[in-house]
């Protein structure tokens, strides 16, 4: 019992330390721009939740060690967590518009890497699979909330897209079959990123910025909508029972 309770801290310990870092990049970011309330709360509050459901799902889930990959995610939801402050204090007073791309730039190019380390040292977990899906998905929205601001309300539909097929799946069970591999969700997905961060980093005219975002809500609507159909299609095709060496000798007398 002593040592499953020894590997079982390990993990906890590393989020732990995920937290601390998330607590220290809070801090350089309000030496840097003077962070106000909002930015200082939304970011505590995003480190004490990423601690607190990380940690529950690592006790439910009894991993042994925390693995490689999962700590680049854990660096990934640090940097996304720096993001989400600067995105909440830009509601009192803009941020530095080079910080929160960099930040959120860094992210993204990371989003990759976790799978691959993953797969190449052998570490790939339902957890953590769930845990970079997570992530991505809370960047995706908080960056929707701040271009938002720019172009719109109908951006919020981006980030708030999985979210409510999450909530309609609890209505529908038939939405939580899982989905067979896709290279065109990936390729979506990813897209969405990228258009939100062109988007807020304001390179572009306010047009070309406003037909980038409506592009890629346009594929993402493509994407749930093909996804939406084939699961239903699939939960209406009748499953054969499994034919057992029993019934083919029973058939065959």
């Amino acid at each position: 019992m002593a040592l499953n309770n020894t590997y079982d801290a390990r993990p906890q310990q590393e989020t732990a330390v995920g937290a601390g870092v998330q607590l220290l990049l809070l801090a350089l970011l309000g030496m840097a721009i003077g962070m106000g309330p909002a930015g200082w709360l939304t970011g505590l509050a995003f480190a004490f939740a990423t601690w607190a459901v990380l940690a529950r799902a690592l006790h439910r889930s009894c991993l042994r060690t925390f693995g490689p990959a999962n700590r680049v995610t854990l660096g990934r939801a640090t940097l996304v967590g720096g993001v989400t402050a600067l995105v909440a204090d830009s509601f009192e007073s803009a941020p530095p518009v080079t910080l929160l791309v960099g930040l959120t730039a860094v992210a993204l190019l990371l989003d990759g890497v976790d799978g691959k380390v993953a797969r190449r040292t052998g570490t790939s977990t339902a957890l953590g699979a769930r845990f970079d899906m997570e992530v991505d998905a809370f960047l995706i929205l908080v960056l929707s909330v701040y271009v938002a601001m720019q172009l719109g309300p109908w951006v919020l539909l981006i980030g708030g897209m999985r979210y409510a097929f999450l909530a309609a799946a609890r209505l529908a069970p038939w939405l939580n079959a899982p989905l067979p591999p896709s290279f065109a969700r990936k390729t979506v997905a990813a897209v969405q990123g990228i258009a939100l961060l062109l988007a807020g980093a304001e390179l572009l005219p306010h047009l070309a910025n406003l037909a980038v975002v409506t592009v890629a809500l346009g594929s993402l609507l493509w994407s749930f909508g093909r996804d939406v159909r084939w699961l239903w299609r699939t939960s209406r095709t009748p499953v054969e029972a499994p034919v057992t060496a029993e019934l083919l000798e029973l058939a065959a007398r």
